[in-house]
């Protein structure tokens, strides 16, 4: 029986996004739409008008600064350059996607569903900064796949596209 090499507790914690990591099919998927749900909760219940945005903000960057530790650690264990397991990059990326979005459901359904779309699909220059050395490369395509959805989702709003 071979012995697994032992595992940084919090870093998987967090990387994996409690667990989330390992859901099937689409784990990627599976940590947006919570990360979107847990917003549009929150952010409902517990944020004061226009104090949204910062929140957000602070939370995409606050995750942000977390993922880049420790999806390198879970890299570096787990022997996987990307590990698909690894979704605290979707979580942020997400977190970004949402930042000055209306809190009304169909904006933030188009900022899942348009944060998804640049996160598979990985437009230039997303596929290159996935090529980014460890837990940056793993970060920041997500973060650019958030950025371009956010501008989208902007011109939603400013145009009133979306009801």
């Amino acid at each position: 029986m071979e012995e697994q090499a032992p595992r940084t507790a919090f870093a998987w914690l967090a990387a994996t996004f409690f667990g989330i990591g390992f859901l099937r099919p689409g784990p990627g998927t599976w940590a947006s739409l919570v990360t979107a749900a847990l917003w549009w909760t929150g952010a409902g219940l517990f944020v004061l008008g226009g104090l949204q945005s910062f929140y957000a903000t602070v939370a995409a960057c606050a995750v942000l600064m977390i993922g880049i530790p420790v999806s390198s650690i879970v890299a570096r264990e787990s022997g996987v350059s990307d590990p698909g397991f690894v979704v605290i990059d979707e979580v942020a990326g997400q977190l970004i996607a949402l930042i000055a979005v209306p809190l009304r459901w169909q904006y933030v359904l188009a900022s899942f569903i348009l944060f998804r779309g640049f996160d598979i699909l990985k437009p230039p220059p997303l596929r290159q900064l996935e090529k980014l050395p460890g837990g940056s490369g793993i970060m920041l395509d997500d973060v650019g796949a958030g950025v371009f959805a956010n501008i989208i989702v902007q011109m939603l709003t400013h145009f009133r596209i979306l009801h």
